[in-house]
């Protein structure tokens, strides 16, 4: 079984936390993979002045590699299909960000919705804050602190890839 699932939203949203909340629950029964996409290139991954900081700066591929993990560094963008060949092995993945990937997505949203990311999303992720209202009909709506529920419509909608 590999599936993925998606999660779009607006920054400060809740999406990197309701995304930890799932793979907190799921990795005790499920191989559990996450992918970030980071639009404004801002993520920082090694510190100056350290190997592997000075290999990754040669402009090259990089792998670390430890007892307990294996960090890639690479300086070329990768497609959904290269990510998941090289992860592998996973049985859920979970993305975070990618709106343009056709995968089942959970629009995440506090106060304000954005009516922009309605036409990627299957369902939205909303608490107390936000007016059900204005939701389409056509998605469906859970609650962005009820995790079960969230948990529950992640297995039920996510895609075979």
């Amino acid at each position: 079984m590999r599936k993925a699932v998606a999660f779009t939203g607006p920054s400060n949203s809740g999406k990197t936390t309701l995304i930890e909340k799932i793979a907190k629950r799921l990795i005790s029964s499920y191989k559990i993979a996450i992918i970030k996409n980071d639009p404004g290139d801002k993520a920082q991954f090694d510190k100056e002045g350290k190997d592997s900081y000075k290999f990754f700066h040669t402009g090259a591929e990089v792998v670390v590699t430890s007892p307990t993990r294996t960090t890639y560094f690479s300086h070329r963008q990768k497609s959904l299909d290269e990510i998941v060949n090289m992860i592998n092995d996973f049985d859920i993945l979970l993305v975070e960000g990618l709106k343009y990937l056709p995968l089942p997505r959970i629009g995440v949203f506090r106060g304000e919705i954005d009516e922009s990311y309605f036409r990627y999303v299957k369902a939205v992720a909303v608490d107390e804050s936000v007016d059900k209202n204005k939701i389409p009909s056509n998605i469906e709506i859970l609650d962005l602190n009820n995790i079960d529920e969230v948990i529950e419509w992640v297995l039920k909608n996510s895609k075979d890839i």
